[in-house]
């Protein structure tokens, strides 16, 4: 048992608590950063599961990582290479018909399905970019909060929702009602104003899903839609690439960057509770004993495993445990690696092309997406499941062995509290959906690393198998994230802050809420 002293300890080596580490460490403090697993990067990680095949284990494209946090943490220098996917998304039909999208395709390509739907697409396009570049603009602010104390305390805050409202109002009428249907909306019915036919909004409604535990027509799912939509790639704004090396290539480089910044990472260091004197956070206990004393404790963990399993509950205000309680979290993820002999051939586009290297989806229309969730709700999982599939080999080909593939399979829906037991079935499930449409898939399987919600949760900390930390609904989003009252970071307990996926702006490879987390301890520990 061992004790040390550091300004600010981080809990968590997961990307946005490096990206914490990174800025508080450039800022002259003294910063370390106890991290449960042997390797550093949370859910963005790559690690062998199979022999010779390697992948991204969790997450596992790049599109939301903020471009700020790349400059900043000089990502490129320390051996990040993002490359664009060739298409970017591929949607193969039962009745033989596919759509590719991507640059310089995507309008020709739904103008096979409808004149009309492909006519009006520019027109949607532009609108949803003029709000997701609000979206944007707003990632590495911190929301108003709010807050006790009489109108001196509440004069910053009122200010900040000023200045929030002098840009919303900027927009222009049409432009803010865009805004409020992208929030309060469901994905579907956002999408059938628009267009007419099943392919393109399906292409569009599948972000609405994507790790959320809901049908398209749930209200709110829009803002998921809009979630996934305000990225860019190597400058490119809406694109997704691939990290060369997975996932955990990001993180790597975030490591390196925090290295060159003095960060002291420990490996293989679970925490066991964060230590608390006089009702204020002042170090956290290793599961080894080992006790690091600071001036400040900052968690990059789920905000519920912080507060039912680390925190004193003695020390935080009845009515945050209440709501933390509540707190919603909970995905319909289902996530495979599978290791390859051989690439699949799809029957609606035989052969090896730029298809292969884009996200595969397989999930015809909404409403087929609608029974998906119904069907899981009631049974634990769908029998006609959501499945996006990527073969990130044939855009780096370090991955698997010379002329053997790797494919990540992100499935959607599965029951939150699915059953170990039933792990093996919906894997089987989840290849034959594909083999249905590229015969012979099933076949060229080598190997397979299959999690469930469960594993997910029991691996990453994922609540609920949740890889948002917490559902992105209008009830825990901006100035609601994790709890009204806390959006500035700073939890009920002094000295204790949130910069996971929990705080603003969200789940997703951001880097965002690691940033803006930093600022808010760096505003408290060197006043002035």
């Amino acid at each position: 048992m061992a004790q040390s002293q550091t300004d600010v300890v981080i809990l968590g080596g997961g990307h946005n608590g490096l990206v914490c580490a990174f800025y508080l460490a450039r800022a002259g403090l003294k910063v370390t950063v106890l991290e449960r697993r042997g390797v550093v990067g949370g859910a963005a990680v790559t690690e062998e599961f199979h022999p010779g095949f390697r992948n991204s284990t969790a997450s596992y494209t790049v599109s939301l990582l903020n471009p700020r946090v790349i400059a900043d943490m000089e990502l490129p220098r320390h051996g990040l290479r993002v490359v664009e996917r060739r298409a970017a998304n591929f949607l193969p039909f039962d009745d033989g018909r596919y759509l590719l999208t991507g640059e310089g395709r995507t309008q020709a390509e739904v103008a096979k399905f409808s004149v009309r739907d492909s006519e009006r697409l520019p027109d949607y396009e532009a609108r949803l970019e003029t709000v997701a570049a609000i979206l944007r603009d707003l990632i590495l602010t911190t929301p108003p909060n709010v807050v006790e104390g009489g109108w001196l305390a509440a004069l910053p805050e009122m200010l900040k929702a000023a200045s929030l409202g002098r840009r919303v109002s900027g927009l222009g009428l049409a432009a803010q009602r865009d805004l409020l249907d992208l929030f309060a909306k469901s994905a579907g019915d956002w999408l059938d104003g628009w267009f007419e036919s099943d392919p393109i909004k399906a292409l569009f409604g599948f972000d609405s899903v994507v790790g959320h535990y809901a049908s398209p027509y749930t209200p709110g799912s829009a803002y998921v839609l809009l979630h996934h939509v305000f990225g860019e790639v190597n400058g490119k704004k809406g694109a997704w690439g691939h990290a060369i090396g997975g996932m955990g290539a990001i993180t790597q480089a975030m490591a390196a960057a925090c290295a060159e910044q003095g960060v002291d990472i420990r490996l293989g260091a679970p925490v066991a509770e964060v230590l608390t004197e006089k009702g204020r956070a002042v170090g956290a206990v290793t599961e080894a004993g080992d006790v690091i004393r600071a001036r400040a404790v900052v968690s990059n963990l789920h905000p519920r495993l912080l507060f039912d399993r680390l925190v004193d509950p003695a020390v935080v205000p009845a009515d945050f445990t209440e709501r933390m309680g509540r707190y919603a979290s909970g995905s319909g993820t289902f996530r495979m690696n599978l290791a390859l002999s051989e690439l699949p051939r799809f029957t609606a586009l035989p052969g090896a092309g730029d298809h292969l290297t884009a996200g595969i989806i397989i999930a015809p229309t909404l409403a087929y997406m609608d029974r998906a969730h119904a069907e899981a709700r009631l049974n634990g999982w769908s029998s006609k499941p959501i499945v996006e599939m990527l073969i990130p080999s044939t855009l780096d080909d370090s991955l698997s062995p010379p002329g053997q593939h790797v494919a990540s399979l992100f499935c959607q829906h599965v029951a939150p509290d699915l059953s170990d037991e039933h792990r093996d079935t919906v894997a089987d499930l989840m290849i034959e959906t594909v083999e249905a449409h590229a015969p012979g898939f099933k076949a060229s399987v080598v190997g397979r690393l299959a999690l469930g919600p469960r594993d997910l949760e029991r691996r990453f900390g994922l609540i609920g198998g949740d890889i948002f930390h917490g559902r992105l609904t209008l009830d825990q989003l901006f100035s609601a994230r994790p709890v009204l009252g806390h959006a500035d970071h700073r939890m009920p307990v002094p000295g204790l802050y949130l910069c996971g996926s929990g705080a603003h702006p969200g789940g997703g490879v951001t880097g965002a809420p690691g940033h803006n987390a930093a600022r808010a301890v760096l505003k408290d520990l060197r006043p002035g």
